[in-house]
C-alpha cells in the first residue's frame, strides 16, 4: 500500500500561502479553508481586517517573508517587471526544503532553470502549473522533463461555464468600447496609454516579455 501512495500527503494541517490575494488569490484561499489548512498571503494591498478574521489569514509583508512559513506556495499574481522571475535560485533558498510550488498565473514568474534545479536537488518536492514561458513551450523546455512536475497546457481547469463567462466579459468590453461607455475597473488594464483600473492596482510599468521569441523553436524542432 505504501508504494501506491509514495509522495502523497494530506493537505489538512499544512501551511499554504498565496502570492497575491486579489480576485483569484482570494478565491483560492476560500477554497482551501474547508480543508483545515493554515492560510497565509502576501499582497501589495492588505485585505480588510474582517476578511482576514473570516478566513483566519496570516498576512506577510513580502513574499520572501512568507516563503519559509509554507509547505505549499501558490502564485496568483500578474506578470510585470516587479514579479518577473520572482522565484529564482535565491528566493528558492527561503522555501522550506520539500515544499511544493503551484503556478497557474504566468510562467515567467519563475526562473525555469532554477525551478528545475530545485526539483532535482530536493529543495522543492513538486511543481504544478498550466503556464509556460514562452508559450508554446519549445520541445527542449526543462519543465517538460524535470522530476516531480505536474504540467499541463494552459487550459487546465477550464470548462464550458468558464468559457461562457469569458465570452460574456469580452462582449461587455467590446460593447462599452464601441458605445463609448466606461469599462468596468475589473476589466480595465490600460487606458489612454497608461495603466488604469485593475491594471493600475496590480501592475507596474515596464516590459516583461523579453525572450518570448524563443517560442519559434517549437515549430523548428519536430
Amino acid at each position: 500500500m505504501a508504494d501506491c501512495v509514495t509522495r502523497s500527503y494530506d493537505i489538512e494541517g499544512m501551511h499554504v500561502g498565496t502570492v497575491a490575494a486579489g480576485r483569484i488569490g482570494l478565491a483560492v484561499l476560500r477554497r482551501f479553508k474547508p480543508f483545515g489548512m493554515h492560510l497565509h498571503y502576501t499582497d501589495r494591498h492588505r485585505l480588510p481586517r474582517e476578511v482576514e478574521l473570516e478566513l483566519d489569514l496570516t498576512w506577510h509583508e513580502t513574499p520572501q517573508a512568507m516563503y519559509p512559513a509554507c509547505d505549499i506556495v501558490t502564485l496568483n499574481c500578474p506578470l510585470h517587471p516587479e514579479t518577473e522571475h520572482m522565484v529564482n535560485d535565491e528566493t528558492l533558498k527561503l522555501f522550506k526544503r520539500g515544499a511544493y510550488l503551484v503556478n497557474t498565473a504566468r510562467g515567467k514568474l519563475c526562473d525555469r532553470a532554477a525551478v528545475a534545479r530545485a526539483l532535482e536537488g530536493g529543495q522543492l518536492a513538486g511543481y504544478g502549473g498550466d503556464v509556460w514561458f514562452p508559450q508554446p513551450a519549445p520541445q527542449d523546455h526543462p519543465w517538460r522533463t524535470m522530476p516531480h512536475n505536474a504540467m499541463t497546457s494552459h487550459i487546465s481547469g477550464t470548462s464550458l461555464s468558464a468559457q461562457a463567462r469569458h465570452a460574456a466579459g469580452t462582449r461587455e468590453i467590446l460593447e462599452c468600447h464601441f458605445e463609448r461607455r466606461p469599462i468596468r475597473d475589473e476589466y480595465l488594464i490600460v487606458q489612454g496609454g497608461g495603466l488604469a483600473g485593475v491594471g493600475a492596482h496590480s501592475y507596474s510599468k515596464g516590459n516583461a516579455t523579453g525572450g518570448s521569441e524563443e517560442a519559434a523553436k517549437f515549430e523548428k524542432v519536430g
